[in-house]
C-alpha cells in the first residue's frame, strides 16, 4: 500500500488507516450513546491484525472510544511496535454524574496520556490530538504548554487537533498562523467539501492532515438501506434519520451505478475521493471487522480517469443540504 509523508513530521502513513471508534464498542455519556454498539473483542482484534497485514499502518483512536476499550485493543494488538503508527486524542472526560464534559486542562491532559499510554502499552504516542478543542481552549494555553511538555519528555513524538465536524477552519487557523503543532485530522467526504481550505494551507505548511468520516457513519458505503434504524446504543440512532438517509441515496444512488461502470464500489469512490485531495496524508475510514478491513485496503489504489468527474458533477445545493441536516444532529 502506497505511504505518505505526514506533513513535515519523520512519520509515515499508509494512505488507508484505521478509524478504531467502533471497536471500542457501546459506552454512553449520561442517557447519550457514543459508540457504535455491541462489538466483539476477538472480531475486533482479527480486523486490527487483518488491516496490517493489508499494509495499513496509521491507527487512530482515543480515550473516550469505549472510554479505553479501543485504546486497549490498539495496545493488545500492536503494543511498543515501531512498525505502526499510533494516533489518540484527548480532551474529555466522565465526571461524577457520567457524564462525559470538555476538560483541556494541563493537569488532565497529563494524567490522560499516562493513562493512554499503559492502554496502548506504548512508550509514547506518535500523534497526539485535542480532541474538538476549540479558540477559546487555544487561546487559554494551558492545553497547548501541556502537550509542548509532553513532546520535550518523549512522552508523545507530534501533537495537533481533531478539528469541529463542520466549521474546522477558526481553530486551524490559530495553530497555523502561529506555527504550533504538527497535524490536523478533520471531516472530508463526498458530502462535506469544508475543509478543503485547511487542506490546502496545511498543504503548503508542511501540515499533516488525516481525513475523518471519509464514509459518513456508513451512508457513503452503498450499504445503507432506505427505512435503516439504529439500536439505541448506537450513535447513528440519533444522528441519521430518515430524511438525512433518503436524501444521501437520492444523490449517491445515480453516481454508484455510473461508478460501477467504472469498476469501482462505492467505499472505493468515497475512500478514492478523499484520498486524492492533495494534501491529505491518510484517510480512517471506521473498521470493526476482517472484511471492512479488505474493503478499505482495496480503496488504496488512485481512482481510474472519469471518477472525479462523478464527484465534480455532485450539485453542490444538495450536498448543502445533506450537510446542514447532519450538522443539525450534532
Amino acid at each position: 500500500m502506497e505511504t505518505r509523508p505526514f506533513g513535515s513530521t519523520d512519520l509515515d502513513v499508509s494512505v488507508i488507516g484505521f478509524g478504531a471508534w467502533a471497536i471500542g464498542g457501546p459506552a454512553a455519556a449520561g442517557p447519550t450513546p457514543i459508540g457504535w454498539g455491541v462489538s466483539d473483542d476477538e472480531t475486533s482484534l482479527a480486523a486490527l491484525h487483518r488491516a496490517f497485514e493489508l499494509g495499513i499502518t496509521l491507527y487512530d483512536t482515543a480515550d473516550v472510544y469505549g472510554l479505553g476499550r479501543s485504546e486497549e485493543l490498539v495496545g493488545q494488538a500492536f503494543g511498543n511496535s515501531d512498525r505502526v503508527v499510533i494516533a489518540t486524542k484527548v480532551g474529555h472526560r466522565v465526571d461524577g454524574s457520567g457524564s462525559l464534559i470538555p476538560d483541556y486542562s494541563a493537569d488532565h491532559i497529563r494524567a490522560a496520556c499516562e493513562a493512554s499510554l499503559r492502554r496502548l502499552r506504548r512508550d509514547a504516542i506518535d500523534f497526539y490530538q485535542l480532541h474538538s478543542a476549540r479558540v477559546a481552549h487555544l487561546e487559554n494555553g494551558a492545553c497547548i504548554e501541556a502537550m509542548e511538555g509532553l513532546r520535550h519528555e518523549g512522552k508523545i513524538r507530534y501533537w495537533g487537533l481533531s478539528l469541529n465536524t463542520f466549521h474546522p477552519e477558526p481553530e486551524a487557523t490559530f495553530l497555523m498562523d502561529r506555527g504550533l503543532g504538527s497535524g490536523f485530522q478533520l471531516v472530508l467526504n463526498l458530502l462535506n467539501p469544508r475543509a478543503l481550505p485547511v487542506i490546502e494551507r496545511a498543504r503548503s505548511a508542511g501540515v499533516g492532515v488525516i481525513a475523518r468520516m471519509a464514509l459518513q457513519f456508513g451512508l457513503l458505503t452503498g450499504t445503507m438501506e432506505r427505512g435503516r434504524r439504529f439500536p439505541a446504543d448506537d450513535h447513528r440512532s440519533f444522528r441519521l434519520d430518515e430524511r438525512i438517509i433518503d436524501r444521501t441515496l437520492d444523490l449517491l444512488e445515480p453516481r454508484w451505478r455510473q461508478a460501477a461502470a467504472l469498476g469501482l464500489t462505492p467505499t472505493q469512490l468515497a475512500l478514492g475521493y478523499a484520498a486524492g485531495v492533495p494534501g491529505v496524508s491518510t484517510v480512517i475510514p471506521g473498521i470493526r471487522t476482517p472484511a471492512q478491513a479488505e474493503s478499505a485496503a482495496a480503496a488504496a489504489a488512485p481512482l481510474p480517469a472519469g471518477a472525479q468527474d462523478l464527484v465534480d458533477a455532485l450539485p453542490a445545493d444538495a450536498r448543502a443540504e445533506i450537510v446542514t441536516l447532519l450538522e443539525a444532529k450534532g
